[in-house]
C-alpha cells in the first residue's frame, strides 16, 4: 500500500505533456535556451560579488583563530593594533601584523567598489592594467569591482520590480477581467489616466524631493510599471470566464476566489509569462537612465548609468563607456532572448 502512494506521487511529480512540449519548444530555441543559463551563471557569479572583488581578506588565520572580515567587523586591536576603528586590511602595517601571527586569503581583486586606490602610477582615470583589470573611474576606483557590483543590483532591482510589478497587475487585471460591468469601466478610466503621466518626469521630480535608495527606487518605479500587465489579464479574464468549464463551477456554487485561482488564471498565466522578461528589461533600463541622469541611487553606488554617464564626461578615458556598453548590451540582449523563447515555448502554433 505504502508503495502504491509513493509510485502515485511520483507520477504526480511528472510533467504533464503539455509542460514537456512547452519545454521543448524551448529547448529547440536555442539562442534563448543557452541565454538562459549564461544569464544564471552571470547573476548567480555577481551574488558572490564579494568574494570576488574586495578590499577585505576573505579568511585570516591569527594565533590559531580564524576571522572572516566579509561578514564581521574586527578593529585593529584584534591583530594587536593600536586603534579600535576597525581594521584597514589594505594598510601595510596592518598586514605586517597579521602576517606575523598568521596568513590571509584575498579575493581575486584586491578593491571592493567604494575603495579609493591612492597608489595609481597614472593620475585617474587611468587605463587597464594588471592591478587593475579594466581600468579606474576619474575618483580612482576599481571599474571591474563597480561592473560586478552594478550589474548584481540591476539584475536584483529588475526581477524585484518585475515581482512586485506582476503581483499588482495581474490582481488588478483579474478583478476586472473577471467581475466586468462598473468595476471594469472605473478600473479602466482611472488606469488610463494613470498611464497618461508622464512617467519619467514624475519619477525626476520624486526623486529629486528625497534622497532616493534602492527600496525608495522601487516604490517609486512599481507606481508607474503596474499597469503594464493589467491589459493582458483583463482581457484572458473577459474571454475565460464565459468558457463553459467556468460557468459549469459557478453553477455548482463555487467562490469566485476558486474559480478565479483554480479556473480562470491557468489560462490567463500563459500570455502573462511570456512578458516578464521583456519587464525585466524594461526596468533595468529605466534604472540605468535614471542613473545616468542623476536622479537614481545615491552618488557612490555601483551603477550601471553613473559608469556610463562617467563615460560620456571622460571621453579620453574609453574604456569606461565601453565597459558599460558592453554590460548593458550583453545584459538587455540576454533577457530579450529568453523572452522570445519562453514566447515560441508558450505558443500553441508550435508542437
Amino acid at each position: 500500500m505504502a508503495r502504491s502512494l509513493e509510485v502515485s506521487e511520483v507520477r504526480n511529480l511528472r510533467a504533464t505533456p503539455l509542460m514537456q512540449r512547452r519545454l521543448n519548444n524551448f529547448r529547440k530555441n536555442k539562442r534563448g535556451f543557452w541565454s538562459l543559463w549564461i544569464f544564471l551563471f552571470l547573476f548567480v557569479v555577481s551574488l558572490f560579488a564579494e568574494f570576488i572583488a574586495n578590499d577585505r581578506p576573505v579568511v585570516i588565520w591569527f594565533k590559531s583563530d580564524v576571522y572572516f572580515p566579509i561578514f564581521e567587523f574586527y578593529s585593529e586591536t584584534d591583530f594587536g593594533g593600536d586603534f579600535e576603528t576597525e581594521a584597514d586590511y589594505t594598510d601595510v602595517h596592518v598586514q605586517k601584523l597579521i602576517e606575523a601571527y598568521g596568513w590571509m586569503i584575498w579575493p581575486p581583486v584586491r578593491y571592493s567598489y567604494d575603495s579609493h586606490i591612492t597608489d595609481l602610477a597614472i593620475p585617474a582615470p587611468s587605463p587597464p592594467s594588471t592591478q587593475n583589470w579594466l581600468g579606474t573611474d576619474d575618483q580612482a576606483r576599481d571599474v571591474f569591482s563597480r561592473m560586478i557590483y552594478g550589474f548584481r543590483i540591476s539584475v536584483l532591482f529588475g526581477l524585484a520590480l518585475t515581482i512586485f510589478s506582476s503581483l499588482i497587475g495581474i490582481a488588478v487585471g483579474a478583478i476586472q477581467g473577471y467581475f466586468g460591468g462598473l468595476i471594469d469601466l472605473i478600473g479602466q478610466r482611472v488606469i488610463e489616466i494613470w498611464v497618461g503621466l508622464p512617467m519619467l518626469y514624475m519619477l525626476i521630480i520624486l526623486a529629486s524631493v528625497v534622497q532616493p535608495n534602492f527600496w525608495w527606487l522601487l516604490g517609486l518605479m512599481l507606481l508607474f510599471s503596474w499597469p503594464g500587465l493589467v491589459g493582458v489579464v483583463r482581457a484572458e479574464f473577459l474571454r475565460g470566464r464565459n468558457f463553459e468549464y467556468v460557468k459549469a463551477a459557478r453553477a455548482l456554487g463555487q467562490s469566485n476566489r476558486v474559480i478565479i485561482m483554480q479556473h480562470v488564471m491557468p489560462n490567463a498565466m500563459v500570455a502573462t509569462l511570456t512578458f516578464l522578461p521583456f519587464i525585466t528589461s524594461g526596468s533595468v533600463i529605466t534604472l540605468t537612465s535614471l542613473d545616468f541622469l542623476g536622479f537614481g541611487l545615491p552618488p557612490g553606488s555601483p551603477s550601471l548609468g553613473e559608469l556610463l554617464k562617467q563615460g560620456k564626461d571622460n571621453l579620453f578615458a574609453p574604456w569606461l563607456g565601453i565597459t558599460a556598453f558592453i554590460v548593458i548590451s550583453v545584459m538587455l540582449s540576454l533577457l530579450v532572448f529568453i523572452g522570445e523563447a519562453v514566447r515560441d515555448a508558450f505558443d500553441p502554433r508550435k508542437g
